[in-house]
């Protein structure tokens, strides 16, 4: 088969940890030995990560220097892509034992100009604060800021992911068996001008979102949204709650998720699964297991029940 592996935040950085490349790195090693798992089984493997709070690190570094010297989300976001792409590249490769291929490449992804996400920003960027010091932050910097969870965070423009430019070079790579990383903290978001040139604009895209969007175009036969929650659960947060193992399209639409964290996810998985093809969420270390379905939730169109 060939699947699209989205790793979640905690993959790179669990919530609270210091953001320094140790950390990371310990993550990513964890990650690597899951995602192998997928390659010794015999599938081909494209994989995608989450940016958010490394590229709003980057935006802290930058404001240390003058207004007109910082650098725009777009390139810090080519700036995580290529950081975070080296570390699940290099230690991929040594999980894998340097026997297959692997490739990180920094993947330009189109959005509309038009999208009302650039006069609403909703996407979380950057450490946690309390409310207090978040409110501080922003005034000084002409942030927007919004509450996740029990702390407050900075957020920006996300706008939904319309085309991959870059897909051509992908399914090169694929071909001759590379396992790729790419669309890196949901790619790097570019407009396309009346000319046909494409320019850079202030905005992270989804990660799940855009990895739909990539797996549909590469005629994926699996999309896996992996995090560190072990299912998608029906009446989450309530005594009630369970989790659903096996669930159509349309039964999972009707799941109340949490709208700014698991949310997203089953909308990019029933996005995928539409096309016929399975969609996975679950936990990191459950890739190979949900997979097979025996672990996490699969959303297919081939689903008989939502237990």
């Amino acid at each position: 088969m060939l699947i699209v592996a989205a790793l979640g935040g905690n993959a790179l950085l669990k919530r609270g940890e210091p953001l320094t490349a140790e950390a990371q790195r310990t993550n990513v090693r964890k990650a690597a030995t899951s995602l192998a798992e997928l390659v010794r089984a015999g599938h081909r493997l494209v994989i995608t990560h989450g940016n958010g709070p490394q590229v709003g690190l980057l935006a802290l570094q930058g404001a240390a220097y003058k207004p007109e010297e910082a650098y725009p989300l777009d390139v810090l976001g080519a700036e995580t892509g290529g950081m975070i792409g080296y570390m699940i590249e290099q230690e991929l490769e040594n999980a894998l034992g340097h026997d297959r291929p692997v490739a990180t490449l920094l993947t330009q992804v189109v959005v509309d100009p038009n999208d009302p996400a650039f006069a609403h920003p909703t996407k979380f960027i950057g450490p946690v604060y309390d409310k207090a010091e978040a409110e501080s932050r922003a005034a000084a910097a002409g942030w927007q800021i919004a509450a996740d969870g029990d702390k407050w965070r900075r957020v920006v423009p996300s706008p939904a992911p319309k085309e991959i430019p870059d897909m051509r070079v992908l399914k090169l790579l694929l071909d001759q068996q590379v396992v790729i990383i790419c669309t890196g903290g949901g790619g790097i978001p570019v407009l396309r001008r009346n000319d046909g040139s494409m320019t850079g604009v202030e905005a992270v895209i989804d990660k799940d979102a855009a990895s739909a969007l990539l797996a549909r175009e590469l005629g994926a036969d699996a999309l896996l949204l992996l995090t560190d929650v072990d299912a998608v659960y029906r009446d989450f947060g309530k005594p009630t709650a369970a989790p659903v193992r096996t669930v159509t399209p349309a039964q999972a639409r009707t799941l109340n998720v949490p709208a700014g964290s698991m949310g997203p996810k089953v909308t990019a998985a029933c996005d995928f699964a539409d096309t016929g093809a399975i969609s996975g969420i679950g936990r990191l270390e459950d890739a190979l297991a949900i997979l097979e379905a025996r672990a996490g939730t699969l959303i297919t169109g081939s689903a008989t029940h939502n237990g």
